[in-house]
């Protein structure tokens, strides 16, 4: 199959498109000896010689982790206005990873960190319905009813929400805590959710994904995935 050539590198788990795109542009990688600086010219990975900086390229060992995302950080690699991101915090892993889908600078909570490209698009997909469970502390504190209507779904500036799952932890001075369980990635999708029934998300956690919990993971910490966990969230054949 033809792909292009920045996606055969960010396939390989090696590097990220965008890093890719520069690389060839620059002039850093070879095609069966030949420089091409087309991000996009399309090869058959499995046929060709493929070198960056001289060295042939090579499948990456995959490599999956959790990470406890605190806030006040934001998920890109880089930040033009200077904030802080994720990957100041983490250490050498040893392995390039990108973030599978995002958490806003506000919101705490799990993230999973992978070189598998293919692995990292399945989870973050609608169409894998892969849920992820949400902390929130909103005020002022949502009656029943207002909690009914996450669990129906409600209608936001992008369309109709799909059912959530909603399990009531306290009501909590003028705020309610709950647990909302959500099977797509929207922009914010949490806060906006929360503001249509009349309240504003004071304190945003993501506790799960699939199976793999937050658990005790202190804030800033990595830990590698089980091979059950990886199997459980992996791309069914």
């Amino acid at each position: 199959m033809r792909r292009g050539l920045a996606r055969v590198l960010s396939k390989a788990g090696i590097c990220s498109r965008t890093v890719a795109a520069g690389w060839i542009r620059a002039g850093r990688v070879k095609v069966d000896g030949r420089v091409v600086l087309d991000p996009e010219s399309r090869i058959v990975a499995e046929r060709a010689s493929v070198t960056v900086d001289g060295k042939r390229i090579a499948e990456a060992k995959r490599s999956y982790f959790a990470f406890h995302k605190p806030r006040g950080y934001v998920t890109t690699r880089s930040d033009p206005g200077g904030r802080p991101t994720i990957y100041d915090l983490l250490e050498d892993l040893g392995a390039w990873v990108i973030a599978v889908g995002r958490l806003d600078l506000d919101t705490s909570g799990l993230l999973l960190l992978t070189n598998d490209t293919q692995f990292a698009d399945a989870v973050a997909s609608p169409e894998s319905h892969v849920a992820k469970t949400y902390r929130v502390t909103a005020k002022p504190r949502l009656p029943d009813a207002a909690l009914e209507r996450l669990r129906r779904g409600v209608e936001l500036a992008d369309g109709p929400t799909r059912p959530a799952t909603v399990r009531k932890i306290a009501d909590r001075g003028p705020c309610t805590v709950f647990d909302l369980a959500i099977t797509e990635g929207r922009n914010r999708q949490v806060r906006r959710m929360v503001k249509e029934v009349g309240a504003k998300v004071v304190k945003l956690e993501r506790r799960s994904i699939g199976s793999v919990e937050l658990g005790d993971l202190a804030r800033g910490k990595v830990r590698p995935l089980a091979p059950a966990e990886i199997r459980a969230l992996s791309p069914k054949p």
